[in-house]
């Protein structure tokens, strides 16, 4: 991308951060009449209006909104390609931003970070750990280079790869009558009380579960919603409740008179993807993805149950 290109796009970028031509000026330290000119041919080159404005008002339009939030990635994708480039002459540290989803299985990060490249001896990895759903919008957004994130939402502008896909776990008292079957089914949690996670944390996995519950006409007498795995445990011991965790839920809270069994439901088995911009042409983040699926397919056994609490 040539300077002058990018120069274009940072006005656009100002002008919808401040809505204001002169603050976007002031920001992007050029004069009122240049950032004036630069929409003006960003707008002339589109054959539309990036904004609506008058003397008191500026308001993006829906071209403006879907220019900019492409522009915003443009320009970070050509920063780091500078900087990645520099690195690897200086020999400088290259960071990337990877972000995890805190219910994926802690496997796959932890082979992430063992992982070095020859030709970017000073890698470092940033991690953040946000839900899935938010982890998408960073990495379109250019927050973030790759994430580990679990059923991602389908997005023309997103390339994804297959990781690993694993069962929810059903945590219960080790008293429960439950607790002697190698795996329960969801037939078999009708009339119980559940434990699920809130539907903002993941919408699309939340209505798969009721939708299936609704489906087979699986009805539980009640349903708790929570944050984190930890906020079941006393649900469980005090109200006889059967909760929906996944694996790394399950490591925390299968303990104390608490243990899991797999449900074994092939329509809820939760598939978890490495996820970045199709955009994104970072030689860092691309060597990074090989070396790990490489990685990943030394592996010729990948554990899909744990073991009983009390084994």
């Amino acid at each position: 991308m040539a300077r002058q290109e990018t120069k274009l796009l940072e006005s656009a970028i100002a002008v919808a951060e401040e809505l204001s031509f002169s603050r976007a000026a002031r920001k992007i330290h050029v004069s009122q009449p240049t950032v004036t000119r630069n929409i003006s041919v960003i707008e002339g080159s589109l054959g539309c209006e990036l904004f609506e404005r008058n003397r008191k008002t500026v308001k993006m339009t829906d071209a403006g909104r879907a220019f900019v939030e492409e522009a915003r990635v443009s320009v970070l994708h050509h920063l780091r390609a500078f900087q990645a480039a520099r690195a690897v002459v200086e020999n400088a540290e290259v960071v990337l931003n990877v972000g995890k989803s805190p219910y994926a299985d802690p496997f796959f990060i932890t082979t992430l970070r063992t992982i070095q490249l020859p030709l970017y001896p000073n890698l470092r990895m940033e991690e953040s750990s946000q839900f899935s759903c938010d982890l998408v919008h960073e990495v379109l957004s250019g927050g973030l280079d790759l994430a580990i994130v679990t059923e991602p939402p389908e997005s023309p502008r997103l390339t994804t790869v297959k990781i690993g896909e694993s069962p929810f776990y059903i945590a219960m008292s080790e008293e429960d009558d439950l607790a002697y079957e190698h795996s329960v089914t969801l037939d078999m949690l009708a009339g119980r009380s559940w434990v699920l996670f809130e539907r903002r944390m993941h919408p699309p996995v939340y209505d798969a579960v009721i939708g299936l519950a609704q489906t087979r006409k699986v009805h539980p007498a009640g349903i708790h919603h929570v944050m984190m795995p930890e906020e079941a445990f006393p649900l469980i011991a005090a109200n006889s409740c059967v909760a929906f965790v996944v694996k790394s839920g399950a490591l925390r809270i299968a303990r104390d008179g608490v243990t899991v069994r797999p449900l074994a439901e092939e329509s809820l088995l939760l598939k978890t993807y490495l996820a970045s911009y199709a955009e994104n042409k970072s030689k860092v983040a691309s060597e990074l993805v090989r070396a790990f699926m490489r990685k990943l397919s030394t592996f010729t056994k990948v554990r899909r149950s744990l073991p009983p609490a009390h084994a």
